[in-house]
């Protein structure tokens, strides 16, 4: 059974909406964290509705915020339940975005996912094992699980953006240029990455302009 996500919301600037950003937070997080982004992006994606759940368990690393699943290096727990919650998870984002495109009225061509750390990493395992891709994965900060997997599990290539800080000390840099290869080997056409210079563990200027740019376009707001 999965679990019900709660949501904050930014209506479209323009009254009109034809597209969707569902925003996945980080661990320890909450949706208003990520939601925040809204701000500087709504002027350029006036069509747009932001969308930001709240991930689905309290996070034992962060008592007043959330987590998509257990990180064992961190919470102490096994390599087991991680692998479990993942799935969980994902079942449970799955079906949120399922029933925003029908109560939206929205095609999933229609609907970007941004996510941050933890968020990345659930957008990057759920969009490619749905059966229609999203309009577009911008990925900050995080990295591709289970890669091993992808090309047995994958039903469809949305386009990714990667971005991630030089300078990152919770996820390592170098796990922006192993996700690429692994989509790559996976046969994904359409996989952009760039580095934020001198930026640790965020979303630098730079990085939300490109991502910005890559939304508009994918979303035809151009």
């Amino acid at each position: 059974m999965t679990r019900a996500l709660d949501a904050n919301r930014i209506e479209p600037l323009s009254g009109e909406m034809r597209s969707a950003v569902v925003f996945l937070h980080g661990y320890g997080a909450n949706g208003a964290d990520l939601l925040s982004l809204a701000g500087p992006m709504a002027e350029h994606l006036p069509d747009t509705l932001f969308i930001a759940p709240d991930a689905p368990e309290a996070c034992a690393g962060a008592p007043m915020g959330y987590q998509w699943f257990p990180i064992p290096w961190i919470d102490g727990s096994s390599e087991e339940e991680a692998r479990s919650g993942l799935e969980r998870a994902a079942s449970d984002l799955n079906a949120f975005l399922d029933g925003l495109m029908v109560d939206e009225d929205l095609l999933p061509e229609q609907v970007a996912l941004v996510g941050f750390s933890q968020g990345s990493m659930m957008a990057l395992h759920v969009a490619p094992r749905r059966e229609d891709p999203v309009a577009a994965i911008a990925a900050f900060s995080g990295m591709l699980m289970e890669p091993e997997l992808l090309e047995d599990e994958l039903q469809c290539r949305p386009p990714v953006l990667l971005l991630h800080g030089d300078q990152d000390e919770v996820v390592p840099p170098q796990s922006m240029p192993a996700a690429a290869e692994a989509l790559q080997r996976a046969g994904w056409q359409e996989v952009f990455a760039h580095f934020m210079e001198g930026t640790g563990h965020g979303i630098a200027p730079d990085g939300l302009s490109v991502a910005l740019a890559f939304l508009r376009e994918r979303l035809g707001a151009d």
